[in-house]
């Protein structure tokens, strides 16, 4: 039975979509898919929590997935439990999960006929989270990304029936460029929790020090650095961009604003002098619709 708490848990974590660098159900699409999208996105965002330690103070999330609240904060305990409540969605047999968001997933899962693993590859990226801090090169990086992002586009492409291996190679460029982008404005709260998703060979390349990520605005060299990653996700959103045109009606739609949303993110990280110390840039709403637009315009042809 789901409780008040679970309910104000679930709630609380699906709150958090309206803060995306794109529009994860917006109104223009089936009921459906919104219904959905908002379940394949509280999942991912409550495995997330899980992985940084940002679930809600008082261990409901931990009673929900079965784990005593003496280990709340045990982060491989819970993600080994929601691994466990993921196994409950997918079993034909047996009680369900025990967490609302899992719970809301199972009609997802009957009604687009997904699959286990895009889900597990999110929980695995939050496992890899806990061991590794530091990626010594960009092709690390893309294989932790691999885990971490590029499940997400998938499950979109499944979740409304127009997966094809094109579609899936262009969705992961999206979805891994989104993913360095985050990163890029994050720089400074990653490096609070510990973690560092710039790659040591360009930090070496530009002469750029963790001090130097420590401080409060960038210098000279890790505005270089980050103009330097910024371009690199530029270039694998215009690889990804074709995707957009490759489909059509809403859906179409909704993949110009992911699409967008990181093009303006770029944007606004350039808008900064790629000073992404003083704060995290985050693009407007202006500056976001623009770039939908555009990419239906020009990169969805």
């Amino acid at each position: 039975m789901v409780t008040a708490a679970g309910d104000r848990s679930a709630a609380a974590t699906l709150a958090k979509a309206a803060h995306e660098n794109f529009p994860v159900a917006p109104r223009f699409l089936p009921r459906a898919w919104r219904d959905d999208l908002m379940a394949v996105y509280g999942f991912a965002r409550l495995v997330d929590d899980i992985g940084d330690g940002d679930l809600p103070p008082g261990g409901a999330d931990a009673t929900l997935l079965g784990v005593d609240r003496d280990r709340s904060d045990d982060r491989l305990a819970l993600l080994d439990a929601l691994t466990a409540d993921l196994d409950r969605v997918f079993a034909a047999t047996g009680p369900g999960p025990g967490h609302p968001l899992l719970a809301g997933l199972v009609p997802t899962v009957r009604r687009a006929d997904l699959t286990p693993e895009p889900f597990r590859a999110l929980i695995e990226a939050n496992r890899v989270d806990q061991r590794v801090r530091r990626y010594e090169t960009q092709s690390q990086l893309l294989d932790y990304c691999e885990l971490s992002a590029n499940p997400v586009g998938r499950l979109v492409l499944a979740v409304t029936g127009t997966a094809t291996p094109e579609r899936i190679r262009r969705s992961d460029a999206i979805c891994t460029a989104l993913q360095l982008v985050e990163h890029l404005q994050d720089v400074a709260e990653d490096l609070a929790r510990g973690r560092v998703y710039l790659p040591a060979t360009a930090l070496r390349r530009f002469r750029v020090t963790e001090r130097d990520l420590a401080q409060p605005t960038a210098n000279a060299s890790v505005r270089t650095l980050v103009a330097y990653q910024t371009e690199r996700a530029r270039r694998l959103l215009d690889e990804g961009a074709p995707l957009v045109g490759s489909v059509s009606g809403r859906l179409r739609l909704l993949l110009a604003g992911f699409l967008g949303g990181g093009y303006a993110a770029a944007h606004a990280i350039a808008q900064a002098g790629y000073d992404v110390l003083a704060g995290p840039p985050r693009a407007s709403r202006a500056r976001l619709a623009y770039e939908a637009a555009t990419a239906l315009r020009q990169r969805g042809t």
